[in-house]
């Protein structure tokens, strides 16, 4: 299978692409960024090959001109997380990469014979439904506010009716709150994950302080990265979208203190009174859970990570790349 991935040098898109050259698949890079040495050299070993374009997904000459006869699925993972600040000073870059680029993708894709584009959409495209209800389903009205969560909303609709309309498979994967190994710091989001953060103090040598537990049903990048894969190899899908996540809430507190157990001396608590937070929660509440019986029902998938086991792991998987990934930022 050959795979295009667009934000490919992203920690979600370098997850994915991992994912699919463990299983000996052809992937391609789209992205602005040069892959990281660090990243080349961990993927080298692995049996697929391995292709990296550096380009602007909002270049549609670009875009035309990488989706070639041949390639086999498309996935659209470049976005721009935005908060507040930026939605105010530049709303146009935001729709430009998170939501225009989108068409010259899928119109590139429908003339090259593409069998399937995968959408990398958000949880965040619930929006406040995520306060209102206890768990949130595919089923469930969105209902988002910050342009990110927005354009990754449109995003799932755009694509169903430019894939009708051009005979094109397309299929949205709604992530939760996504963390793991390769996460750095590019300029497209404006705030690394909670778990980032926390790793980066224990690495500091700091205390990792947080506003409150931080609960919600976070999932792993190497477990978003398989369901990408699912998707993509399956010959038939029963839907156009499907929510990526463990289903579980678990607190980012309580992975903070799983991370201490890595690295000695490190402290993960909560604020005191009149104590200032070091740790950016992403917003003021906690978000319901996604349901993830859609994906289970039909493909049998659920993400195979728990919380305490990701804190292992990217302890680990940090040791072995994250000094060197710091130095290619």
């Amino acid at each position: 299978m050959r795979v295009l991935i667009f934000g490919g040098v992203g920690f979600v898109g370098l997850n994915i692409a991992e994912r699919f050259l463990r299983a000996g698949d052809e992937v391609v890079l789209f992205d602005r960024a040069p892959l990281p040495e660090t990243a080349r050299a961990a993927f080298s070993g692995l049996s697929g090959a391995l292709t990296a374009i550096v380009a602007d997904v909002t270049d549609a000459a670009a875009v035309t001109e990488a989706i070639v006869p041949g390639v086999d699925v498309v996935v659209m993972g470049a976005a721009i997380t935005a908060g507040s600040a930026r939605d105010a000073a530049d709303p146009e870059a935001i729709l430009r990469v998170n939501l225009l680029a989108q068409v010259p993708i899928l119109r590139a894709a429908a003339a090259s014979g593409v069998r399937r584009v995968i959408n990398l959409s958000s949880a965040a495209a619930y929006g406040a439904a995520g306060e209102r209800e206890p768990e949130l389903t595919e089923e469930t009205p969105g209902d988002p506010a910050g342009l990110y969560a927005i354009t990754k909303w449109a995003s799932e609709r755009v694509g169903n009716r430019l894939g009708g309309l051009w005979g094109l498979d397309v299929v949205s994967l709604r992530l939760s709150g996504v963390f793991g190994p390769w996460e750095r710091a590019t300029g497209v989001r404006d705030t690394l994950s909670p778990h980032c953060q926390i790793l980066a103090a224990a690495v500091a040598g700091e205390a990792a302080i947080l506003p409150r537990p931080g609960l919600r049903d976070w999932i792993y990048a190497p477990d978003v990265a398989d369901a990408v894969h699912v998707i993509a190899g399956a010959p038939t899908l029963r839907e156009r979208l499907y929510n990526i996540s463990t289903g579980l809430r678990f607190s980012a507190l309580d992975w903070g203190i799983a991370l201490a157990k890595e690295f000695p001396g490190f402290l993960c608590r909560l604020a005191e009174a009149g104590e200032e937070a070091t740790i950016d929660l992403h917003g003021p509440g906690d978000r319901a859970p996604l349901a993830v019986t859609r994906m289970a029902d039909e493909f049998g998938w659920q993400a195979a990570t728990s919380g305490a086991e990701s804190a292992a792991h990217l302890a680990a998987w940090w040791r072995a790349h994250g000094v060197r990934s710091e130095a290619s930022r």
